[in-house]
């Protein structure tokens, strides 16, 4: 491959514009965005919209799906969510791509941190400034910019970006399970690490919410007629963790149980949260079993246990596809001077859903930075235009078919 005069008109189109690429991010990261802010996330939605314009796509909100969770007071209830954003231009070309994002933060309406400000190294630091808010700036710079291409009509191409990432996609899976299985390349825009490197392979993941149920008596008067939820809780607590030594590569994170109440009363009511991470399909079916098995049997008598969650995110290996993939895009970033590797990740994100789904994808191209879901998040400016050009070119390589994306398709299919 190299950089032909039309690619080359490309990446100027995104030098230029470098001000608006890094400003518009630290505006977005200005409004707080966090899950469940449904305010701020309306905003987020409306300058996003907004945004999408100069590229005369096709733009529509997209309602997700609705969800159950489980509160401290082991009660579950219905949870809605905000509308996700669809993007989306020439879809009857032979060559679709995804590009996928989120406009949610960590961040709840509440936090502290809500504004950017630039530290004296000159990395940015703000709440979703690098994930991902400026993955999103990146993302549309590149497809204005490969929209000046002449072989652009070869690529159709679809954004989606949901509002509920960062809770594990309860609301949009379905929308990325959709959009995986019809797509041939997918660009998912998370932060890089701080020296550029890429996620390659990722774990899969899942939530767990167990309900303990037991029953409440005076703890001097009738202590032994009720059954204490909060201690069966911890029982089941210490058997989850237990796992952790069972299988290579397998975690259990008991992050939390919650319930109980006055000192004086037997405990009626616990929830045990936990995480669970694997490294392959048959390790996730490993531990659902296991998980199951634990919360079929309460650990005394008077307790009864209702199991919710499962595997949010699945395993994304590195297989046939990912690897040339990868080569693909190591080779287009050598063409900007860009020296790109990658290493396993034990984090999750939309790239596992979009793989699962049938879709070879790299999921890492957004802006290098660090410190992401902590009020140290930062990003390096100059990374801004770096990003989206490594973008761009992607684009341009696919569209001349020098990255073959049929065949990268064909690879993943394989191996379903």
């Amino acid at each position: 491959m190299r950089i032909l005069p039309h690619d080359q008109t490309v990446l100027d189109h995104v030098a230029a514009r470098e001000t608006a690429i890094v400003g518009r991010a630290v505006d977005w990261a200005g409004v707080n965005s966090g899950s469940r802010n449904a305010a701020g996330l309306a905003r987020m939605l409306d300058l996003l919209e907004a945004a999408a314009a100069p590229l005369s796509a096709e733009v529509a909100r997209l309602p997700t799906a609705g969800s159950t969770s489980v509160g401290d007071d082991g009660v579950v209830r219905e949870e809605a969510y905000a509308d996700a954003l669809k993007i989306s231009k020439r879809p009857q070309a032979p060559v679709q791509v995804i590009l996928t994002g989120h406009y949610d933060t960590v961040f709840p309406a509440e936090s502290a941190f809500q504004t950017v400000t630039t530290r004296a190294d000159g990395a940015l630091n703000g709440p979703g400034v690098a994930d991902m808010k400026g993955g999103i700036s990146v993302m549309l710079a590149a497809l204005e910019a490969f929209e000046t291409h002449p072989e652009r009509d070869r690529v159709g191409w679809t954004v989606l970006l949901s509002p509920d990432e960062e809770i594990g996609s309860p609301a949009s899976a379905p929308l990325l399970a959709e959009l995986g299985a019809r797509g041939h390349v997918g660009m998912t825009y998370e932060p890089a690490l701080a020296d550029g490197t890429l996620a390659g392979a990722r774990k899969g993941s899942g939530n767990y919410h167990l309900i303990v149920s037991g029953k409440a008596a005076h703890a001097g008067r009738a202590f032994e007629e009720g059954a204490n939820a909060v201690a069966g809780a911890a029982i089941l607590a210490a058997r989850l963790h237990a796992l952790n030594s069972r299988r290579e590569g397998v975690t259990v994170n008991v992050a939390r149980i919650a319930g109980g109440g006055p000192l004086n009363v037997v405990a009626d009511n616990a929830v045990v949260r936990f995480n669970v991470r694997v490294p392959d399909k048959a390790a996730s079916d490993w531990i659902e079993a296991a998980v199951r098995e634990i919360a079929a049997e309460p650990p005394f008598p008077g307790l009864t246990l209702d199991l919710h969650g499962g595997m949010t995110r699945p395993p994304k290996p590195m297989d046939a596809s990912q690897s040339a993939l990868f080569e693909a895009v190591r080779e287009t970033g050598a063409l900007l001077g860009q020296a790109i590797a990658w290493k396993p990740s034990g984090g999750v994100c939309e790239g596992n859903n979009l793989h699962a789904a049938g879709l070879p994808n790299i999921d890492t191209l957004g802006v290098l930075g660090g410190d992401i879901h902590s009020d140290q998040e930062f990003a390096w400016p100059a990374s801004f235009v770096e990003r989206a050009q490594l973008g761009a070119l992607i684009l341009c390589k696919i569209a001349s078919g020098e990255i073959d994306a049929l065949k990268l398709k064909s690879l993943r299919l394989e191996t379903m």
